[in-house]
């Protein structure tokens, strides 16, 4: 078993590794300087509260049971990699998927906050990928407000007795969708359309991601449900200590 969770680590490490260096460009974050820096202000403040969550999330967790770190750290480099793929969209800005929602299906929206945190910084100071001063504003759509719905489908689904394959792509797909539809809120409010304002800016906004990002999204979705099937074979051990059980054929 030990060396299955050295396989597992050793992938983890070297896809982050292959992705992380490979050509720099636009992204879906809000790049530095885009906002003014009462939204940047205020965006920090909202996020901050479940940072601090979810830094206390963390803790109690591994105090618990310490080896959760295995697939912590792995849902970390998940949310790094495919999150550092990036796809031109229709207006020469990019699009990506998220990858977030696994860490909401496994551990709760919580500790997503701060793993998302810590991939947004790591991608604005390595890869120019959204910036320092947008921190907040991304840390709030991406790792915040995108987890918290990943892991609320999740549980109805669940509830419902949905198959569990079906319920963790749901929730992966409606997590990336989610993301988008609060960054392009989160410009609208920034720069509001002359005509119509608010709601018109971010009807733009969305229509420049959306023929990018909804195959994206699905494709996270089918790639979530591959990493929980390919845990649950490999990592069986750990996942029964998140009390993440197996689906019964």
């Amino acid at each position: 078993m030990f060396d299955k969770k050295k396989r597992i680590v050793f992938l983890a490490v070297l896809f982050t590794a292959t992705f992380a260096v490979m050509p720099m460009s636009y992204a879906m974050h809000i790049m530095e300087g885009y906002l003014s820096p009462k939204y940047s202000v205020a965006w920090g403040i909202i996020a901050l509260p479940f940072i601090l969550w979810g830094m206390a999330s963390i803790q109690k967790m591994l105090n618990k049971n310490p080896k959760n770190i295995t697939l912590l750290a792995m849902s970390g480099a998940f949310i790094f990699v495919i999150s550092s793929l990036k796809i031109p969209s229709v207006t020469g800005s990019c699009s990506h998927m998220t990858g977030t929602g696994l860490g909401a299906i496994l551990f709760g929206p919580a500790p997503v906050a701060v793993l998302g945190l810590i991939v947004l910084l790591f991608q604005a100071i390595l890869l120019a990928h959204g910036g320092i001063t947008t921190l907040g504003a991304n840390t709030f759509s991406m790792a915040i407000a995108g987890p918290f719905l990943s892991f609320i489908v999740y549980k109805i689904c669940k509830k419902c007795s949905v198959p569990q394959k079906i319920s963790v792509f749901l929730a992966a797909f409606l997590g990336d969708i989610f993301t988008y539809i609060i960054t392009s809120i989160q410009l609208a409010v920034a720069y509001p359309s002359q005509n119509g304002g608010v709601m018109a800016s971010a009807m733009k906004f969305l229509g420049v991601f959306a023929p990018t990002q909804l195959p994206l999204a699905v494709i996270e979705g089918i790639l979530t449900v591959i990493i929980i099937i390919a845990l649950q074979t490999y990592a069986a051990p750990e996942m029964n200590m998140i009390q993440f059980t197996k689906e019964e054929a």
